[in-house]
């Protein structure tokens, strides 16, 4: 066996639970067929800035949101912006955040979408509102 060569530290995220199951993976027989592996997951949290609050835009986030199978959340925050969290396939997630919420429900009118990363959340939580904060 080859003596294995220190990881670099941008990788050690990923190899340190990636690579026990690719290993796990492949260590069947050569006529098994290949196991299907978790997809990678995006979590970011943005918070929309414009006409936002009184034109449905949390229900519009949600309904959108559960039609990408997304999880997280969305809310009101008392400034007038409205927060969300989204996570789920990173295509998915990259979808609502850059052709969705920009435009919004009809009556919204958005000005700006500031995202930031988040820590992805259980996909079984599903995507609900939250209170206002």
């Amino acid at each position: 066996m080859f003596p294995s060569a220190p990881v670099p530290r941008f990788l050690r995220a990923f190899t340190a639970t990636t690579s026990r199951s690719a290993m796990a993976a492949s260590a069947g027989t050569p006529n098994d067929p290949p196991t299907q592996q978790s997809s990678p997951t995006k979590a970011v949290r943005v918070v929309v800035k414009g006409r936002v609050q009184g034109v449905f835009f949390r229900d519009w986030t949600v309904e959108t949101a559960r039609s990408l199978g997304l999880a997280g959340w969305v809310r009101n925050l008392r400034d007038g912006t409205v927060e969300a969290l989204l996570s789920g396939d990173p295509d998915k997630v990259d979808e609502m955040v850059s052709r969705k919420i920009p435009v919004g429900p009809p009556a919204a009118a958005v000005t700006a979408v500031v995202p930031t990363p988040a820590d992805p959340v259980d996909p079984a939580e599903g995507f609900h509102r939250k209170p206002t904060a």
